[in-house]
């Protein structure tokens, strides 16, 4: 009688892996063969890669993040203080237009608590060829908001981007 000695189990998995290993090299075999029998029934022209078509101009996006409560305790900012604040800081240097959203943030305070409170986000667009020119302006705001309103912070990101109008 003969005996096996140390012969490994079958492996149950082995026909689903055969099987997969198989399949895939049957659809590169179709891919390789059928692609270019698909360019040759499209007439004698070769295939052309077109891209999307790239709309605009280069714009800066400049979003500002205001929260509304105070850490001095002081009463929340309303919505009317807002859009005052908005009228005389904001609109004579970006008079073509912004867009403010409301919102609610959270963030860790100067004390390391986590602050939650109702926001605003203003948005800011404006031609990249200007960044230089607006920076300030977008300062000056930042730090009118801070001090009008007892802030620790304006938050600001800015991103390069095309737009058209």
């Amino acid at each position: 009688m003969l005996r096996l000695r140390n012969r490994p189990k079958p492996d149950p998995e082995r026909p689903a892996r055969r099987t997969a290993l198989v399949a895939g090299v049957a659809a590169c075999a179709v891919l390789a063969t059928g692609t270019p029998i698909a360019y040759a029934t499209l007439g004698s022209e070769a295939p052309v890669a077109r891209a999307t078509a790239v709309r605009g101009a280069e714009y800066v996006e400049t979003r500002l993040f205001f929260g509304t409560e105070r850490p001095d305790g002081g009463p929340d900012v309303t919505d009317p203080q807002f859009l005052a604040f908005i009228d005389r800081y904001v609109t004579p240097d970006f008079p073509r237009g912004l867009t403010i959203q409301d919102g609610r943030g959270q963030w860790r305070d100067s004390n390391g608590v986590v602050e939650r409170e109702r926001s605003y986000e203003l948005i800011l667009l404006y031609p990249a060829s200007e960044a230089r020119l607006r920076d300030p302006r977008i300062e000056r705001i930042r730090a009118a908001y801070e001090k009008a309103y007892a802030q620790d912070s304006v938050a600001r990101l800015d991103e390069r981007t095309l737009a058209d109008f």
